[in-house]
């Protein structure tokens, strides 16, 4: 299992939001490069960084950083937030983005989705975020009547590769993952390579997630900026394992 940190630009400064609340922000770094640079310096081989203004306004606002940080660093990313036209995948791809992370717009639009994959297969990634098992959208203002597995199978049976699969009641409140949640979608899906993300707190919970098979990667954001889990340490937790 790959251990990814998160970064989270807004108005190009590193934050964190408190499960997607935009009021309810705390500023890390103003510098989105050094804290890349950071996570680098201490064995980090992927990145995942989210565009905060892109997934509130549907248009993202923070490209300079993201390809900065890839002209810059030699470390594999992973972009989400406001992706929600084949331009927008086609400029980031071509700027050496490994995976476009899809959200609302991959859920609502089978077809951009369908596209998408037959474009750019393994380099799409869509995020699931859910809370008691059923899909919210719209940075986590909506709950739907959509349930987490039956979608994620449509999306397997399209031919997805990658999820985001987050928890957004553990997002942020370093609660632990829901384990139990996370163990139902790998029961769910055969082909699709979990990433999870939410609520990691320690290297305790790192490690559960490790021996859980089919989980290929775990975001950590809150827990690494605020000491809770030394990121360096978790890394050598895994390659222990």
């Amino acid at each position: 299992m790959i251990l990814i940190p998160a970064i989270d630009i807004k108005d190009g400064q590193v934050v964190r939001l408190f499960q997607g609340n935009f009021d309810k922000q705390t500023e890390y770094d103003p510098y989105p490069l050094m804290a890349a640079k950071r996570w680098c310096d201490m064995g980090a081989k992927w990145l995942h960084l989210v565009d905060l203004d892109g997934a509130k306004n549907g248009v993202m606002g923070n490209k300079e950083h993201i390809t900065y940080i890839i002209k810059k660093l030699d470390v594999s990313i992973e972009v989400g937030g406001g992706i929600r036209d084949e331009q927008t995948v086609e400029d980031l791809i071509k700027a050496g983005v490994k995976r476009v992370i899809l959200g609302t717009k991959a859920i609502e639009d089978h077809q951009f989705l369908k596209k998408m994959l037959a474009l750019y297969g393994e380099k799409i990634c869509v995020s699931l975020d859910c809370t008691e098992g059923y899909v919210t959208q719209h940075g986590w203002v909506s709950i739907t009547n959509i349930k987490a597995t039956d979608l994620a199978l449509e999306l397997e049976a399209m031919g997805l590769q990658w999820m985001v699969y987050t928890d957004i009641a553990r997002d942020g409140v370093l609660a632990g993952p829901n384990f139990e949640q996370i163990q139902v979608m790998l029961n769910t899906v055969k082909k699709i390579n979990i990433i999870a993300s939410g609520g990691i707190s320690s290297i305790e919970d790192v490690c559960q997630l490790a021996s859980m098979k089919g989980v290929a990667a775990a975001i950590t954001g809150k827990a690494i900026y605020e000491g809770r889990l030394d990121f360096k340490k978790a890394l050598e937790a895994l390659n222990a394992k």
